[in-house]
């Protein structure tokens, strides 16, 4: 380790199911960071992900190695790398600690209850207490995510890359798939039990026979984000908690944000999806061992 530069540099490395996130911070004595921008890279195998992430990471920030102070990973494909990364301080930091931390970086926030939303979904409740020390709770998840949205529509329509569905799913035409509650029962009622007729019934339970790809993509859409949405909702209010940050690589796709945006003042919760959201997780591990830098200090 160089300890003659005037800051530390850590790295954060985030491996996903099918991608690799990275991140870098310098973090000065006087307890400032400064962010190097997070990079995304796909790849096929965890390992493949970690080292092209790698290298394109610290080419393009014009580092050498002997730059790197630490390097902190995380995700479900962390597991799969057994020795260090060319020999640098390499450590593991569990992933709800990294989305908890990340979440609360990038929406400013002291406490939020914070999703993070990739193949699966993971819930957490975050808070800052003394000393700006983050308490973390893993409230849940579901298997519902970015797998169920490409899986689904992979079977439906035969396309399964992002950036298809999305594009389909900008056209399409909910009211051909979804039940919806004005569809099953009138305005008195409606009134009465106080739900808002455009809340869904049943996600599918009105799917017609003469809907397109572009209905069916936007119901996948719809389906995954209500799940999520759902879960989000019960958590904060079982935490007393006001504000939801979202994250993930889902927080990107314009019909899974929809689903928040439009839902934001239906159940007395803001969903709030910061800048960078995407990269919430390993911006959560690399504050990590920017935190350990200080504390060191």
């Amino acid at each position: 380790m160089n300890n003659d530069k005037k800051f530390k540099t850590v790295i954060g490395i985030d491996v996903g199911g099918s991608s690799t996130k990275i991140v870098g911070f310098k973090v000065f004595p006087e307890g400032e960071q400064e962010m190097i921008p997070p990079q995304f890279i796909r790849a096929a195998d965890p390992i493949t992900s970690i080292y092209g992430a790698f290298g394109h990471f610290t080419l393009d920030a014009g580092m050498t190695l002997s730059d790197i102070d630490r390097v902190m990973i995380t995700g479900v494909g962390s597991t799969f790398l057994s020795q260090p990364i060319y020999e640098l301080d390499c450590r593991h930091v569990p992933e709800f600690e990294c989305v908890g931390r990340g979440g609360l970086y990038l929406s400013g926030l002291n406490e939020a209850i914070v999703v993070s939303m990739g193949t699966g979904t993971a819930l957490i409740h975050a808070k800052k207490g003394k000393r700006g020390r983050i308490s973390i709770e893993y409230m849940g998840g579901t298997g519902v995510g970015g797998g169920t949205l490409t899986g689904l529509c992979r079977r439906l329509i035969g396309v399964d890359t992002i950036e298809h569905i999305e594009q389909l799913s900008a056209e399409g035409d909910l009211s051909k798939i979804d039940l919806r509650v004005k569809d099953i029962t009138s305005r008195k009622q409606d009134a009465e039990t106080v739900l808002s007729g455009d809340l869904t019934a049943a996600n599918f339970g009105k799917i017609s026979d003469l809907a397109t790809p572009q209905d069916l993509a936007r119901g996948v859409s719809n389906l995954v984000g209500e799940s999520i949405l759902m879960l989000a909702v019960f958590a904060a209010r079982s935490k007393g908690v006001s504000t939801v940050v979202l994250t993930g690589n889902l927080t990107a796709i314009s019909s899974i944000r929809d689903v928040f945006l439009n839902n934001d003042e239906k159940f007395g919760i803001h969903f709030l999806i910061p800048e960078l959201s995407q990269y919430g997780p390993v911006i959560g591990a690399a504050l990590t061992g920017a935190s350990e830098f200080e504390t060191d200090s």
